[in-house]
């Protein structure tokens, strides 16, 4: 049985056979526009409405929702059909809100400060799965807001468990979907990835300018090899290369994410190397206060590090933010929340 958005519009025209051909559009646009249940689209007859629920399951089920930061942070942990669970994250900001959404189920870049990594990989999301994440997490952000479903005042982060450019064949048709058919529109649209560089290659020839973060949080091979073993396979000299051919070609600005670790990548130095890697690739920095992660020993910088380090950065001339650290009571880290819940092993495997 496919799940409610893993349907084309092909396999939903089949699915509808013998109905009126406009039925289609309105299937669609109640799905992709409104986030709706087919029961609650009121324009179809109650019977078509029951068999469409029956045909289009939802891919995500709840196990759990925590709520955090006055009700301006959600994080929903979902069980697949297969028994997999994944984690996605709403944070409400004055003027929009925005959705961390999992591209796969566990993830196999193995850093070791990510509860994600940690864990291991099981398997890449399907278009539904991901797209779901969206759409439901609108539909929250809208009743937050008291607007209407269909409101495009949404940020999408692929940023939260696993590597996005190791699924990138569902990742992009998943965007796609948003873009095209949600109305979500590319510079509301962020990749996040751990520095595959064939994957930023084959960014750079899709046709949509969608924003592109790359986690960093080493400027050097020897210290980013230790956090992020994919450091191994490409080099910050090739992710370097890569980044600027992006944005020669797309023309947007690439974010580093930046994990501040106390005494491990905090200090003068570091600043300088990120610095100079941020001047080299024109790229705006993203300076994340550490979430505590079980299993990984050293802990994040203390604020006054954190401030000393952005104005080290502005100094030398470099363009960082420091993000606000949301949703710590609740597990909202990448992965930690499904660590909580579900403290069972899980084996590695390769891409």
């Amino acid at each position: 049985m496919t799940s409610r958005y893993d349907a084309d519009r092909d396999l939903l025209a089949e699915l509808l056979d013998g109905e009126p051909r406009y039925r289609v559009d309105q299937v669609w646009e109640g799905l992709y526009l409104r986030g709706a249940d087919p029961q609650d689209l009121t324009n179809l007859p109650k019977s078509l409405r029951s068999d469409l629920a029956e045909l289009l399951p939802p891919a995500l089920h709840l196990v759990t929702e925590s709520v955090s930061d006055g009700g301006r942070t959600v994080k929903w942990l979902w069980q697949l059909d297969d028994g997999a669970r994944i984690e996605t994250v709403l944070m409400h900001y004055p003027k929009r809100s925005t959705v961390c959404i999992s591209s796969q189920a566990g993830c196999a870049m193995a850093c070791g400060f990510c509860a994600t990594g940690q864990a291991g990989f099981e398997r890449h999301l399907t278009v539904g799965e991901i797209v779901e994440q969206v759409l439901r997490a609108r539909v929250r952000a809208a009743e937050h807001r008291g607007g209407n479903p269909s409101s495009r005042s949404i940020n999408v982060v692929f940023m939260g468990m696993g590597e996005p450019l190791a699924n990138l064949d569902r990742v992009w048709t998943a965007i796609e979907r948003l873009h095209g058919d949600a109305g979500i529109g590319a510079r509301h649209l962020t990749i996040s990835t751990v520095g595959l560089v064939p994957g930023i290659q084959q960014l750079i020839d899709k046709p949509l300018p969608v924003n592109l973060a790359v986690s960093l949080h080493a400027a050097n091979d020897k210290l980013r090899n230790e956090l992020v073993p994919i450091n191994k396979r490409w080099p910050i000299d090739e992710l370097i290369f890569a980044i600027q051919q992006h944005r020669e070609i797309k023309g947007r600005r690439v974010s580093f994410e930046w994990a501040m670790i106390n005494g491990v990548n905090d200090r003068p130095s570091d600043a300088r190397e990120l610095a100079d890697l941020a001047a080299r690739a024109r790229a705006h920095i993203n300076l994340i206060p550490l979430n505590p992660t079980p299993g990984w020993s050293p802990v994040g910088s203390p604020p006054a590090r954190i401030d000393s380090f952005a104005a080290e950065l502005g100094r030398l001339g470099a363009n960082a933010t420091i993000r606000a650290n949301r949703g710590t009571d609740i597990d909202a880290a990448c992965g930690q929340l499904r660590a909580s819940q579900q403290p069972r092993p899980v084996a590695i495997r390769s891409l």
